[in-house]
């Protein structure tokens, strides 16, 4: 079974609750694909923590973890919680449990590097996209990083591709705030792009692609006071998860994937363009198995 984790979202920003298996549609690479599996919002999820220990995220780390709580508080009594942390490798620190507060006694136990090092983040995301696999039911991993990587592109295709074939949400939280700013398009040049600005450029595409493909939302808060907000978020878009299954092809294929939110006469409601009244989160598709 193809599993298909799906947010909708309002105009208002509010997250729509309440629906039921018959206002959805799965179009799987032109073709109607009917639900084999449905589990409504309250249904319980997995989250994993994942946070960069590497020194430039040790100097911010008061921010984001300081602000972890607006997570924790937002998810529901059944869901359950883990973290693990990396820089040239991952690193299991807490295995999952219901009670949020041991994630926040870990998240303040965290042991940052201060020396420099390698940043494997590709590759730690392949390996705990391995551990959480067996994980069933709704799966959602919380990225904090910087999203930089040490390594060559052929590994973010490998983790592309993975992702592809797997079924976890994923909502990374971009760390490193103004050094990531875009330049104030305002001012001249006065010089060639910085070489740090470029590297902070193609990893908030990482991050975008990691949301896009698995159907989560990336956040690029600039401040601290921007941390609890975003957490809030995320937390609401899992308490509001729908969690759609349909049975594979059997071709090998990548096999892209569109959700429709059906109104009570079956007709799709808008999600595109300006008569556009909502927005759905969903993965981009499925890596079919073999024949």
């Amino acid at each position: 079974m193809v599993q298909i984790g799906v947010s909708v979202l309002a105009n208002g920003g509010d997250f729509v609750s309440g629906l039921e298996r018959k206002n959805f549609r799965v179009v799987d690479a032109g073709n109607d694909r009917p639900l084999v599996f449905f589990a409504p919002t309250d249904a319980p999820a997995q989250i994993l923590v994942m946070v960069e220990t590497s020194p430039a995220v040790y100097l911010i780390q008061n921010q984001h973890i300081a602000a972890a709580y607006a997570l924790l508080d937002g998810l529901g009594p059944d869901d359950q919680v883990a973290l693990v942390t990396y820089n040239q490798a991952p690193h299991a620190v807490l295995a999952f449990t219901p009670d949020k507060n041991a994630l926040l006694a870990a998240l303040g136990q965290i042991q940052f590097s201060v020396g420099m090092g390698e940043l494997n983040f590709y590759d730690s995301v392949s390996t705990v996209l391995d551990w959480i696999a067996p994980v069933s039911g709704k799966k959602a991993l919380v990225l904090l990083t910087t999203g930089l990587d040490s390594s060559s592109q052929a590994r973010w295709e490998a983790l592309a591709e993975k992702l592809r074939a797997r079924d976890v949400v994923i909502f990374p939280v971009a760390l490193g705030g103004w050094l990531r700013r875009a330049p104030d398009k305002k001012r001249k040049p006065t010089g060639p792009p910085k070489e740090d600005s470029q590297v902070f450029a193609n990893a908030d595409q990482a991050l975008l692609s990691l949301a896009a493909i698995t159907g989560g939302r990336a956040f690029f808060p600039e401040a601290a006071k921007d941390f609890a907000p975003m957490y809030q978020q995320i937390a609401a878009a899992l308490r509001h998860q729908y969690l759609l299954g349909i049975a594979p092809e059997h071709d090998g294929q990548f096999h892209p994937l569109r959700v429709q939110v059906l109104d009570s006469n079956g007709q799709p409601i808008a999600t595109e363009g300006k008569k556009a009244t909502q927005r759905i989160f969903s993965r981009a598709g499925y890596l079919a198995p073999g024949p």
